[in-house]
């Protein structure tokens, strides 16, 4: 690779244009040259947004700015070297494909799939990255900050004794919403909304708290073998809200026999927490605060202790390992923390406890990869105990 990375954004949301920010941020000799949006609007106010920051590599002709559903393959074609695929991610396996079909380095945001044939997609994918040489990191940040590193660091070698149970958490309050203005057809509104549309985003277990899901299996050197759990529409009962729950709690069992206590919801108004707690023989470990508990306590006294550096290391990293030959590749492990938080959904929406192979081959695909803008009827929300429509 050339000394200077020339990089490509498709998604120009605020996670998008957030990580093109943080990817400027992370190395010497990186220039931001090409953005891909389907709506012309979002990509010109993050265009407007990164001009306006002043970096000597920011570089956005309009020639490389590329709007529709064709965008991202078109700035596949325009002389990046990597790619930030920040988009809604029920099109993040479509995506990952074309990446590395493109011989791109990538970075993907979280979750990296919304149902099981995708996350098989960029399993698959992330093979054939491997066989390239490219490198792909995922934007599940905790693992690329030293707090967390060094507190897991420490329970593998011993601190807290043999790991029982843990415990994790995702309560924040409301997110944003976006009603349906006059004339957008079912899907260009649901893509504007998409949060709230399971094909889109997977429903927040999967969007937002896969989080702390993959650092529980961090911690754990593992994956699920069963779950069972339930949630619902509680608070968030309006169509605005299209079919997904607002609130998860999902009984998870992995091997060995540990269990871990799963719970996520979106409420305004109410007691916020995220974390994770491993609870062991000799003592219990919060990476999230950096502290073990029991016979070894300890605290993390290092520096970068806020959550934002890892935003921008994950990015040094990828381009670190590039640059040296040795190309990360996390595609299976993000591949396989977004299954787990499939499990704890499909669990919650169908009422039965799921085994991890029961879900991992399924053939459960929840929406279309549109090539323009039409009819597309919101799926009903799931009813426990009823057939998946």
């Amino acid at each position: 690779m050339a000394d200077t990375i020339r990089v490509g954004l498709v998604g120009c949301g605020g996670r998008g244009t957030g990580a093109a920010e943080n990817c400027l941020a992370s190395a010497p000799d990186v220039r931001l040259v090409a953005l891909a949006d389907l709506f012309r609007d979002r990509l010109d106010r993050s265009r407007a947004h990164l001009a306006g920051l002043s970096h000597p590599g920011v570089d956005i002709p309009d020639e490389r700015c590329f709007v529709g559903f064709d965008a991202y393959a078109r700035l596949l074609d325009s002389g990046v070297d990597l790619v930030l695929l920040a988009t809604p991610p029920g099109f993040r396996p479509l995506h990952f494909e074309a990446a590395v079909g493109a011989g791109k380095h990538v970075f993907m945001e979280k979750p990296v799939a919304v149902d099981p044939p995708g996350v098989r997609r960029v399993i698959a994918a992330g093979e054939k990255a491997r066989e390239k040489g490219l490198g792909v990191v995922a934007g599940t940040q905790y693992r690329h900050h030293e707090m967390f590193l060094e507190t897991l660091g420490r329970v593998r070698d011993g601190a807290i004794g043999e790991i029982r149970e843990a415990r994790g958490y995702y309560l924040p309050g409301g997110i944003w919403r976006r009603p349906r203005e006059r004339g957008e057809s079912d899907i260009e509104w649901q893509i504007r909304n998409w949060y709230y549309m399971d094909w889109l985003s997977g429903d927040h277990i999967v969007e937002q708290h896969v989080h702390t899901l993959d650092v529980i299996d961090w911690g754990l050197e593992a994956r699920p073998v069963r779950a069972v759990g339930s949630g619902g529409r509680q608070v968030r009962t309006d169509p605005v809200y299209g079919n997904v729950y607002d609130h998860f709690s999902i009984d998870y069992e992995y091997p060995e026999g540990v269990r871990v206590a799963s719970h996520c919801r979106q409420w305004e108004g109410c007691a916020g927490h995220v974390g994770a707690t491993f609870v062991g023989t000799r003592g219990t470990a919060s990476p999230y605060e950096g502290r073990i508990e029991g016979e070894n306590p300890w605290q993390y006294r290092g520096e970068n202790a806020e959550i934002g550096h890892a935003y921008v290391r994950e990015h040094t990293d990828l381009i670190e390992s590039v640059r040296a030959g040795k190309p990360a590749n996390e595609a299976r492990q993000v591949a396989e923390s977004t299954l787990t938080a499939i499990l704890g959904r499909e669990a919650a929406y169908t009422g039965r406890s799921l085994a991890w192979e029961e879900v991992r081959d399924a053939e459960l695909a929840l929406g279309p990869e549109p090539t323009e803008f039409g009819d597309l009827p919101v799926r009903p929300v799931p009813v426990p105990g009823r057939e998946r429509s």
